[in-house]
């Protein structure tokens, strides 16, 4: 089954627009779809392409980046005879896969683009980190793109609703909710979503079979290890840091203020002993870092907290699997609840996490507020999510809630907004009831939550 992937479009702006004079790097996290989409990218826009997988390269093309990338008639005639491919000048484009195994490979872009003969894509997870760039310059030549697991629209183009996705954009668009029918099914789709995700191999296995949910979870378990393993592989020196707070992501998500609470890691837990595992995660691509704001303003990333960070599962289907037991889903009765909406554990964590997903897929960076009261010895304000809009000669912040249950109370979010009242655009409650506008702000069903992001874009 082929997905087809919004990325696709970006893919040909860079060919059209850049790739004679800067090779693309796609980041991402392991087993969302890279190397399918530059793959099929190529077969369908170059009269041919190779694809080199470092994780797996043979040593002749390892040492072919050492011994011939002074001589690049023999550099590239290597590649074409080790790969079976014919390179056509200005017409073949080639895929550095896992890049970040082999970081020559990323290093020698500045030579490759200057050639001039081909195009080139990199590809890789942990891109970004110490250990896979220590050793190298990177290349100014090179573009960076993030790609993420398929988003709620991708995941309705994949179940041929379509035209259902296009009826949320246009209802958004005119401010007026769903009609009732289709607000349920909208609403069915979005949890089937939560459950299922949005990696690749866990919806294929999911539209597959029939809409099973016990084959997803089959598929994400295995990306689960995956990972896992990825993280035996690091360095010692936070390996077991990185672990611990990877599998306690359920735990602290599944309390009232979802941050990392470190004691609860590490009874000795301090954040200058975790700061590194933290972002590991967060570069890695596993997890959506978001950062407390102190003082919510124009300039989010000015007053940033690095000490409070929230840690939300890249996808919100492999929370589902990492924070239940496969006996729990064996069951059935976890799936019953969270397609009729009455989990009442749990749930609010689920909902946020794909809130912080959509964010995050939509290219901005996650802010969070809160304020302590000495007074009340406890936060008196939480805010979920923080973000920035307007124009440039008028920037605004627009505070964003997420509820769960269809009935809830706003105070922290009142509050926030008579606080800071100048300083507000426009203001967003996220939950499972259909779209209404008042005085208060925007009502908006999860399921139209994108259409928010994309009007902001």
């Amino acid at each position: 089954m082929e997905l087809r992937r919004d990325i696709y479009d970006k893919l040909l702006a860079w060919k059209n627009e850049s790739a004679g004079s800067s090779a693309l790097l796609i980041e991402g996290a392991r087993r969302i779809g890279k190397s399918t989409i530059t793959e099929k990218f190529g077969r369908e826009n170059y009269r041919s392409c190779i694809s080199i997988d470092f994780s797996i390269a043979p040593k002749s093309v390892r040492d072919n980046f050492s011994e011939n990338l002074s001589h690049l008639d023999r550099f590239f005639q290597t590649l074409s005879i080790e790969y079976g491919v014919r390179l056509f000048e200005r017409d073949s484009l080639i895929i550095f896969d896992e890049v970040q195994t082999f970081p020559p490979a990323r290093q020698a872009i500045k030579t490759l683009v200057r050639d001039g003969r081909y195009d080139f894509i990199e590809t890789g997870s942990l891109i970004s980190i110490r250990e896979n760039v220590k050793d190298i310059v990177i290349p100014s030549e090179e573009k960076t793109m993030r790609m993420y697991p398929l988003t709620f629209q991708e995941f309705l183009i994949a179940a041929d609703e379509e035209p259902l996705l296009e009826y949320i954009r246009e209802c958004y668009a005119k401010r007026v909710a769903l009609e009732d029918s289709f607000h349920k099914r909208a609403s069915r789709l979005v949890r089937e979503y939560i459950l299922v995700g949005g990696m690749p191999q866990s919806i294929v296995a999911y539209l597959e079979n029939a809409g099973d949910f016990f084959a997803s979870d089959q598929a994400k378990r295995q990306i689960l290890t995956l990972y896992r393993n990825d993280i035996q592989k690091i360095s010692t020196r936070y390996r077991s840091k990185v672990a611990a707070l990877f599998d306690y992501l359920p735990g602290y998500l599944s309390t009232h203020e979802k941050k990392v609470v470190l004691k609860k890691v590490d009874e000795h837990g301090e954040f200058n002993r975790y700061d590194d595992p933290l972002f590991w995660l967060g570069d890695s691509m596993i997890c959506n870092l978001c950062y407390r704001c102190s003082d919510p303003n124009i300039g989010l990333a000015m007053t940033q907290d690095d000490t409070s960070v929230k840690c939300y599962m890249g996808d919100t289907g492999l929370l589902v699997s990492l924070a239940f037991s496969e006996n729990e889903l064996t069951s059935m009765e976890l799936y019953r609840k969270v397609l009729a909406g009455r989990l009442s554990l749990n749930e609010g964590m689920l909902h946020e996490n794909l809130i912080a997903q959509t964010i995050a897929a939509a290219g901005r960076k996650l802010y969070f507020y809160t304020h302590y009261s000495e007074e009340k010895h406890r936060n008196d304000v939480e805010i979920d999510f923080l973000l920035s809009s307007g124009s440039t000669t008028n920037p605004k912040i627009d505070p964003v809630e997420v509820k769960s249950a269809k009935n809830y109370t706003k105070t922290s979010y009142d509050e926030f907004k008579r606080r800071f009242k100048k300083r507000i655009g426009q203001s967003f409650i996220v939950h499972p009831k259909a779209f209404s506008q008042d005085a208060s702000g925007m009502k908006i069903p999860t399921y139209m939550w994108f259409c928010v992001l994309e009007e902001m874009d």
